[in-house]
């Protein structure tokens, strides 16, 4: 039986933790100085928890890590000396995941990207994978999440995760400030006519912009890379630095899925 340390259980790490449990691995997380959501998630899924981090490595063959995206290299920094299987799902900039790499020398690293909610039922969300994956995929065999194994090293993975955000994060940010703008000029009834008519989606989807709105302290971070991904291809990175400052001014709505839409606008302006 494979024994996965996951790093750490947050909403999508949880999600994914279940299905390597459902898969027949043990998934082991460390508790300590977690809140009481966290430890909820982490006994929902199933995982079984250890006092500290050295004693749930001494046990692992394989470590995720699945945290905001600017912690990434502390949480690989915290393994280091780790000899199995590193996989790297962060939604950061392929360079860093390189550096990741580096920063793990006797560790395999796979690089990791995540598309899709947190996994519940096939064909939602997928694992896309690059370097050296042996034995990766087989740990969510015949579960919710799909994994894809691209060609190429390290990074790969990372960019078509980063090139994904940016388009569906920037979209819905965009969709969001252009009802704050017709709102603010008394048109937005008709804004959402014109949606109707063309099918225009996100623009479309008032109703699921609370629930964006409460993500969007997470959004932020991960649109960010996308804005340094784009810089490194010479590509411009307007649009996802302003998608970023929209996510920002979310920041008061965090984890508050129930704001009504008008507050919600509101906190653009």
């Amino acid at each position: 039986m494979t024994v996965v340390t996951l790093l750490h259980p947050g909403a999508m790490g949880a999600a994914v933790g279940r299905q390597a449990v459902s898969a027949g691995a043990t998934v082991l997380w460390v508790g300590a100085g977690r809140s009481d959501a966290t430890c909820r998630r982490a006994l929902d899924a199933g995982l079984v928890e250890r006092p500290d981090l050295d004693s749930a490595l001494a046990e692992s063959d394989v470590v995720l890590s699945i945290c905001p995206p600017a912690f990434a290299e502390d949480v690989a920094r915290e393994v280091a000396g780790f000899t199995g299987v590193y996989v790297e799902a962060n939604a950061i900039a392929p360079e860093r995941s390189r550096r990741i790499a580096g920063l793990l020398p006797s560790a395999r690293v796979v690089d990791g990207g995540i598309i899709g909610g947190p996994p519940s039922q096939p064909g939602t969300t997928r694992l896309y994978l690059s370097g050296d994956a042996t034995g990766v995929p087989e740990l969510f065999a015949g579960t919710a999440l799909d994994v894809v194994v691209l060609p190429g090293d390290v990074g790969v993975a990372s960019a078509l995760k980063i090139a994904y955000a940016s388009y569906q994060k920037t979209t819905w940010a965009l969709a969001a400030v252009s009802h704050a703008l017709a709102a603010a000029h008394g048109v937005g009834d008709q804004l959402l006519a014109e949606a109707e008519r063309l099918h225009a989606r996100p623009l479309l989807q008032v109703d699921a912009y609370p629930n964006m709105a409460a993500r969007g302290w997470r959004w932020a971070p991960e649109i960010l890379e996308a804005a340094a991904t784009l810089r490194a291809a010479g590509l411009p990175d307007g649009l996802a630095r302003g998608s970023a400052e929209t996510m920002r001014r979310w920041d008061a709505a965090k984890d508050r899925a129930d704001l009504p839409i008008e507050d919600v606008l509101g906190l653009l302006g």
